[in-house]
């Protein structure tokens, strides 16, 4: 699992001009991307030379309440009603290495990445760009780089206007809707091909290192994997391929979503991560050279086995999310590690000494990425500090196993709120944002009388 490094015209790769690289492109609009705690992308767009002028006089703000922004669109306020009255600008620094096409989004644009920094040019800390950077500052305070690979499934359905109906499978170029599960089914992928096709040109376009796609279990449920590589830039990829994806699916007649559970009785998506750890000369640290998991690997799988359930709502980020998480439903409800085992929570996937790597199986496909690749690595630095032993590998049927992460998104909140190793390196800042954008989210959901209720309690009770 050793980092491969590529370069592509559409992209910036940190030593071109970016003002020539926009003339080489023909851009005359930039959309300037700061993604949220929930991952959604906020921020700008911005013609051209406005974008050049920004970055040379450092003159590009956004109000700081684009952090406080809760999934349906309120405002979460802030603990300190002055601040959030007041609503300062934060600076947007745009990441010019991330500059790349947006095909997408009509002829003549690109995104790029921006940092938000206070106007002392402190880190804007609930930024979660910066929370990854924070933990990938302790692996490189050890000498250490984490290589990452992000495996994200998702639903292409029919148009849904109308959210208070279920989400039904969309029309195949055969005229028909899939009605059963045809997990890893060639022939049933096809039926989706125009849009497969397209999605492969926009990523290419954008520079997207994307790698194989399959048919997974639920009706039009497809996955995706990328190549493995540097975390903070393929949490910038994998928002973009979200962003991507409902454009190409739009254009094709349909919808696509990332929700964890959008249908009841399928398979819910997943965002699983697979993770190793080298050193600066690229070798395995997971791995001795008798082929034999090191010490090193333990402790992190021992890391990951303690704090992931202290941590849930960094990979189960909505009440919806842990619909997924429940036994036999192609989630794991577990934190158990074994070789080779779905069942697992934590997955050793099959491979040579160079591929050791661990595969955390727990989150989401609506995982904000940036804090779910921040959340397993730095539970796996942490095993690694504490020398935490990992349990006896599982066998068999792990969703059997008694599991120790939260039910409910209200107890996952409470437990992450009293984390302390984790709050500490994550910063009260972070803290105080994330929490008080989820309780008011889910505060919002316990609002909401669902048609369940309605059904089966309306005329009964």
């Amino acid at each position: 699992m050793l980092d491969t490094t590529t370069t592509d015209a559409s992209t910036m790769n940190g030593t071109n001009d970016p003002k020539d690289w926009l003339a080489a492109h023909a851009v005359s609009e930039v959309e300037c991307l700061v993604p949220d705690v929930n991952g959604v992308l906020r921020g700008k767009a911005l013609p051209a030379a406005k974008f050049l002028k920004a970055i040379e006089d450092r003159a590009l703000y956004l109000p700081s309440s684009a952090f406080l922004v809760s999934i349906d669109g309120r405002y979460s306020g802030s603990v300190d009603e002055g601040f959030a009255y007041q609503d300062p600008d934060m600076r947007m620094v745009p990441d010019v290495a991330t500059l790349c096409l947006a095909p997408g989004g009509g002829p003549g644009k690109a995104y790029v990445f921006a940092d938000a920094f206070h106007m002392d040019d402190r880190p804007w800390m609930a930024s979660p760009r910066h929370v990854l950077r924070a933990v990938l500052d302790l692996y490189r305070q050890r000498g250490w780089r984490a290589v990452v690979a992000p495996e994200l499934e998702f639903y292409l359905t029919a148009p849904n206007p109308d959210p208070d109906r279920p989400v039904t499978a969309p029309v195949g170029r055969n005229g028909r809707s899939e009605s059963v599960q045809h997990p890893y089914d060639m022939a049933a992928l096809e039926q989706f091909e125009p849009v497969i096709r397209r999605l492969y040109d926009y990523a290419a376009a954008a520079g997207l290192p994307l790698d194989t796609l399959i048919h997974e279990s639920g009706t039009a449920q497809l996955e995706i994997n990328f190549l493995h590589g540097d975390a903070l830039p393929l949490a910038d990829k994998v928002l973009l391929f979200k962003r991507m994806t409902r454009q190409t699916a739009q254009e094709g007649g349909m919808q696509a979503t990332f929700m964890a559970k959008p249908i009841a009785a399928q398979a819910g998506s997943s965002m699983h991560l697979h993770m190793s750890v080298v050193d600066e000369a690229g070798n395995t640290l997971f791995a001795g050279h008798d082929g034999a998991d090191t010490e090193m690997f333990g402790h992190f799988i021992g890391g990951l086995q303690k704090y992931i359930p202290e941590v849930m709502p960094l990979f189960a980020p909505n009440v919806n999310s842990f619909r997924r998480i429940r036994p036999n439903h192609s989630a794991p409800a577990n934190i158990e590690w074994s070789h080779d085992n779905r069942s697992c929570g934590l997955r050793v996937p099959a491979g040579g000494r160079t591929a050791r790597r661990v595969e955390n199986r727990l989150p989401g496909a609506d995982a904000n990425p940036y804090l779910a690749i921040a959340g397993s690595l730095l539970c796996g630095y942490l095993g690694v500090e504490e020398k935490i032993a990992r349990s006896t590998e599982a066998s068999g049927n792990a969703y059997r196993s008694r599991s120790t992460l939260p039910k409910t998104m209200e107890e996952a909140l409470d437990r992450f709120a009293a984390c302390d190793p984790v709050r500490a390196v994550l910063g009260e800042d972070f803290f105080q944002t994330y929490l008080r954008v989820k309780s008011v989210e889910l505060d919002l959901f316990q609002s909401v009388v669902t048609s369940w209720e309605r059904d089966h309690l309306l005329l009964k009770v």
